[in-house]
């Protein structure tokens, strides 16, 4: 009998939904194996996948315990998104020390 791999899939395919899968695939399995064996509908071009955390290819192969992690792209890019968030609320409502900038001075 051939060695079973155990793996744990993971997909945000889809905004505010992440999907996860557990696997068993025979030794010499892909990253690419893993995500057909979930019956993934999106193109592997369109992801961004890895594997506990790390990029990783499509023809890598996978170990036993290891968690495929894929992501899809961004739509906004966050530094812009925190500028015109920061722009909106003004300098007094935005930051890591809005509510200390509103009371006393004491301990500055």
């Amino acid at each position: 009998m051939a060695d079973l791999l155990d793996i744990t899939v993971t997909a945000s395919v889809r905004t505010s939904e992440v999907q996860e899968w557990q696997l068993q695939l025979p030794a010499g399995a892909t990253v690419a194996d893993a995500l057909h064996a979930c019956g993934l509908t999106v193109p592997l071009a369109e992801l961004a996948c890895g594997v506990w955390g790390r990029l990783a290819e499509p023809q890598e192969p996978l170990r036993d315990g290891d968690r495929v992690e894929c992501c899809r792209p961004l739509t906004v890019d966050p530094k812009l998104a925190r500028r015109q968030r920061f722009a909106s609320q003004g300098a007094r409502a935005a930051g890591l020390f809005a509510k200390r900038r509103t009371g006393s001075k004491a301990g500055y």
